[in-house]
């Protein structure tokens, strides 16, 4: 799926694609990742997708979902490459396509009372985040959700449709 990222410091928009993730795509913690995503992409019924620039191999981000009990769409991790972290990342807008990906598949494979629903759990600094940047709602705990109005004004302004 083509999508548009910031370049932060030239103020252009550059051209991205997300995509199925492959082993050799996954980035080494030792790298400045957070996650372990060799280990992650080993998990069984989970989907990776990077995002990368169409002119680069360079992982910019990578979002892990799944479908629980084969109706809700959960987004299992998402992470950005250190390099587009904070006010001097390269890049922004990676977060937000990925995002707005996993909305896209929560209509694709949401079923039942959860079509278009994201579910997932937030790390506690990043409750607010998600809920200013992204629209979501605190459900019970760290857990929170993605509505469908929400998800499709992430998917209109994130995602090339």
């Amino acid at each position: 799926m083509d999508v548009k990222i910031l370049d932060v410091i030239s103020g252009n928009e550059i051209d991205a694609v997300i995509s199925r993730a492959s082993l050799k795509d996954m980035p080494l913690k030792k790298n400045g990742w957070q996650f372990s995503w060799r280990t992650l992409y080993k998990a069984e019924a989970v989907q990776i997708f990077k995002l990368s620039i169409k002119s680069s191999s360079v992982v910019e981000g990578l979002f892990m979902f799944s479908v629980m009990n084969g109706e809700m769409v959960y987004m299992n991790n998402i992470e950005i490459a250190s390099h587009n972290l904070g006010t001097e990342g390269k890049y922004d807008r990676v977060a937000g396509c990925l995002i707005a990906f996993g909305c896209l598949k929560s209509f694709e494979l949401g079923r039942n009372n959860y079509e278009g629903y994201l579910t997932f759990e937030s790390k506690t600094k990043l409750i607010s985040l998600y809920q200013d940047k992204y629209g979501a709602t605190l459900a019970i705990g760290q857990r929170m959700f993605i509505d469908p109005n929400a998800g499709l004004h992430l998917m209109e302004k994130f995602l090339k449709l």
